[in-house]
């Protein structure tokens, strides 16, 4: 089990009560598929992905963003029990979708930088370990099927 200090607990409720999911998620997984084009290859049913103009323009990406950035509600949510939170979302991922458990990790870095972009001055290096730390937790639950 994963120990929050109040810092971190407060910094994370903080971030996620003041983001723009429609904004902040679409950014993020439309910067994931650009920068790791690889990761495209689990949105063949979206579309038009041929180029960045195409992948930040496309509506099925951006939805798929925001409804990211809903499930992570879950954990902000259930900070204490994360890996359970997301059991059944994890063996989907990789049961079903067969999903390489390194693009969450992918996934978690690209919306990071926006975040950072977002908050400017205020993402402090130690709002940042906060952030990461709770994404690497996130990102272990969802990745615990493929161990």
């Amino acid at each position: 089990m994963v120990e929050w200090s109040d810092f971190e607990r407060a910094t994370i409720q903080d971030i996620f009560s003041k983001m723009e999911y429609e904004v902040v998620g679409p950014a993020a997984l439309s910067r994931c598929l650009v920068v790791y084009p690889w990761t495209q290859r689990y949105f063949g049913n979206f579309g038009n992905l041929y180029n960045a103009a195409a992948i930040i323009a496309n509506p099925l990406v951006a939805k798929h963003g925001t409804t990211i950035l809903h499930g992570l509600d879950r954990a902000v949510k259930n900070m204490d029990d994360i890996k359970a939170t997301y059991a059944e979302l994890s063996v989907l991922h990789s049961e079903k979708l067969h999903v390489d458990p390194d693009n969450f990790k992918l996934l978690s870095d690209c919306l990071t930088i926006v975040v950072a972009a977002k908050l400017g001055k205020a993402f402090t290096g130690d709002v940042q370990a906060a952030f990461q730390k709770f994404l690497a937790v996130v990102v272990s639950s969802l990745g615990m099927q493929y161990h």
